[in-house]
């Protein structure tokens, strides 16, 4: 049967056909020895095509696409125009080497081409990488070390960039901190409360709380210093009158020894170190419940935000956590006891980390297991909806606790809960019905803006004819012609009063300038006759009325 390997480079894909295997040996030892010779392993080994990428973006999307074990559609046709073609329903008298058996697997699957991927090809593989550069004639020496090293940082970059766990990396650390905090802040604190016990140590039984414990050490200083004119300051510290007053009384009556003031600086600033500790362990819960409320909204309003991290931080990610069976899930932080008690045939433990959850504490000693495993189911499902929903919710979360809730109840008085597929239904319906709700806000907007789009072209066409009505607008090629007609007209007119100009000034001038003021004069003559002439004909009209007047009464 002929053998064809597979070779993927940086520059592309190669195929090689592999005759006379008899020469350099059937056996894997043998192979590994002649395969240094490239005169015996050249005999053996020939190219038979190579196929080389566009790109580096090309080249990466199929290096990543051959390290998940997937065929693309370039590899395949690379394959269906070399490989020999086999006729329906006869066996192929070849196979084909490849160094990745997922990938191997999967061209078995699409193109039926019988592959394999043992030893024996993976030798041959290694020497057709050691004498690569020499069966392509057109590479130049360093072009493939440049694209190995080029394809190499783009992959490992894109491995870096693309996190499918959703940052889930942030909340694992921040709950490694989160533990570490409390363990420190809690021996720091006992370290201060047996540090200035030695000078006050009636404080130890006053006040319980380590970071009260510490901002009074660091406000009282030295016992004897304090008076009753600091009641109010030790009541607002405190949030009790009583116990301010109880620590004044007690500072005056106290068996404790006094300190140098080198050594009361030293437990001031020891104290001060354990408050700034416990203020950042504040926010830094406050950080963890807002990342758990962006990554695994659902399943921290089931369990809480402390214990989904737990054991998000304890599966390695939120995709581990997905595929973890809700048995496994279970037992979550037991393995020790797991263990052991597989090994004495015990009785397996009954939770892990869950114990932790309000639910198990809850339940009666009887129904702790109960519970457990129909917490663990529960969680099991909030942590595949937050790792695989395309939109974070808390809704399937609210839902998965009331559930819980009624199987308590159930347990306790007895009372039947929902079934499971009614209660997902209603959180289905609530997560559509907020869909419809965001999508009709959104489309709220976008109408104001074609309403302000439509009354600004409504007011362009206003502005359009009241441009139309200009006559000085020129809108069209005819309308510049004539403009520059008119501007050759003015150019002849001051031409001709140019030589107007010219003639006057050789003594003509002045008779025209009496000529002139005499036609002036009698311009102005003739209008104050035309007033006159305007202002008579009521006269005359008045006088003929009264002669006609007179002439009847005579008659």
């Amino acid at each position: 049967m002929t053998l064809y390997l597979l070779y993927e480079s940086a520059s592309g894909y190669s195929l090689f056909l592999a005759n006379g295997l008899d020469e350099i040996g059937q056996n894997t030892d043998a192979v590994r020895s002649s395969v240094a010779d490239l005169n015996r392993f050249g005999k053996v080994v020939q190219l038979t095509a190579f196929h080389p990428f566009e790109s580096s973006l090309d080249a990466l999307n199929q290096c990543n696409s051959v390290s998940e074990g997937l065929m693309t559609d370039e590899l395949r046709s690379f394959l269906e125009l070399n490989l020999p073609k086999v006729k329906e329903g006869k066996k192929p008298k070849f196979s084909l080497g490849v160094a990745e058996p997922k990938l191997g697997s999967h061209v078995f699957e699409v193109t039926k081409i019988p592959c394999q991927s043992n030893e024996f090809v993976l030798e041959l593989l290694r020497g057709v990488r050691l004498h690569f550069e020499r069966f392509i004639k057109d590479l130049k020496p360093g072009d493939l070390e440049k694209a190995q090293l080029g394809l190499g940082h783009s992959y490992s970059r894109a491995k870096v960039k693309f996190n499918v766990n959703r940052v889930d990396n942030m909340v694992i650390q921040a709950i490694f901190l989160l533990d570490t905090l409390d363990k420190d802040i809690n021996s720091f604190s006992m370290r201060v409360r047996e540090w200035y016990s030695w000078h006050f140590p009636e404080l130890v039984k006053i006040v319980n709380d380590n970071y009260l414990y510490a901002k009074l050490a660091k406000f009282i200083e030295d016992k004897a210093k304090l008076s009753e004119d600091k009641i109010p300051e030790l009541t607002d510290i405190l949030g009790d009158e009583d116990k301010a007053k109880e620590v004044v009384e007690a500072a005056k009556a106290s068996m404790g020894q006094d300190l140098s003031p080198i050594d009361l600086i030293n437990v001031q600033q020891f104290a001060q170190r354990v408050m700034d500790l416990s203020e950042y362990r504040k926010k830094l819960y406050e950080y963890l419940v807002t990342k758990m409320n962006d990554i695994a909204p659902n399943l921290a309003s089931l369990i809480g935000e402390v214990v989904g991290a737990r054991l998000i931080s304890h599966a390695g990610s939120l995709t581990n956590l997905a595929k973890c069976p809700s048995s496994t899930l279970q037992i979550l932080g037991a393995e020790k006891a797991l263990f052991r008690a597989l090994k004495t045939r015990g009785n397996t433990p009954k939770y892990g980390l869950i114990f932790h959850s309000s639910f198990i504490g809850r339940a009666s000693a009887r129904n702790k297991g109960r519970m457990a495993r129909y917490l663990a189911n529960k969680c099991s499902i909030a942590s595949r909806i937050d790792c695989f929903a395309e939109r974070g919710t808390t809704i399937f979360g609210e839902k998965l606790r009331e559930q819980v809730e009624e199987r308590l109840d159930f347990y306790d008085k007895g009372v039947a809960p929902r079934k499971n597929i009614d209660v997902m239904k209603v959180a289905i319906e609530s997560v559509q019905n907020k869909d419809v709700d965001m999508e009709t806000e959104e489309a709220v907007p976008s109408e104001k803006k074609s309403k302000k789009k439509k009354s600004k072209s409504e007011a362009a066409k206003v502005v359009e004819p009241m441009a139309d009505d200009k006559p000085t607008v020129a809108t069209n090629g005819d309308a510049s012609e004539d403009a520059k007609s008119e501007k050759k007209k003015k150019k002849e007119k001051r031409k001709l009063e140019q030589k107007q100009a010219v003639e006057n000034s050789n003594g003509v001038n002045g008779a025209e300038a009496e000529q002139d003021r005499a036609a002036k004069k009698k311009k102005k003559s003739k209008s104050k006759n035309e007033d006159g002439e305007d202002v008579q004909p009521a006269s005359d009209i008045k006088k003929k009325k009264k002669k006609k007047s007179k002439s009847e009464d005579d008659e």
